[in-house]
C-alpha cells in the first residue's frame, strides 16, 4: 500500500486530536484527502484504470459523508478543517 503506518501517525497527529486518535472526524477527512490526492495523480497518468476511478468516487462519497456529519455537529470544527487542507476554493 502507498502509506505507511508512520504517514497514517504523521497525518492523525496533525489534523486529529492526537497520534493514536484515529476516530476523529478531523483525521478521517484529512486521511481521506491524502488516499484521495494519491488517486487523482494516479488517475491522470493511467487514464483507462476504471476501478481506481470507481474507488476515488467511493472515497469522495466517503468523505462528503463526514463533512456533513461534522457540519452538523460542530460547523466551527467543519470550518477549520475546511481552511487546513484547502478543500474548497
Amino acid at each position: 500500500m502507498y502509506i505507511d503506518s508512520n504517514k497514517k501517525r504523521e497525518i492523525f497527529k496533525k489534523f486529529g486530536k492526537g497520534e493514536s486518535d484515529t476516530g476523529s472526524a478531523e483525521g478521517q477527512i484529512a486521511l481521506f484527502s491524502h488516499r484521495i490526492k494519491h488517486l487523482t495523480d494516479h488517475l491522470k497518468l493511467n487514464k483507462k484504470d476504471f476501478n481506481t476511478q470507481k474507488s476515488l468516487i467511493r472515497l469522495v462519497g466517503k468523505r462528503r459523508n463526514q463533512l456533513d456529519y461534522l457540519k452538523d455537529k460542530d460547523i466551527e470544527r467543519y470550518r477549520a478543517i475546511i481552511i487546513k487542507l484547502n478543500i474548497r476554493r
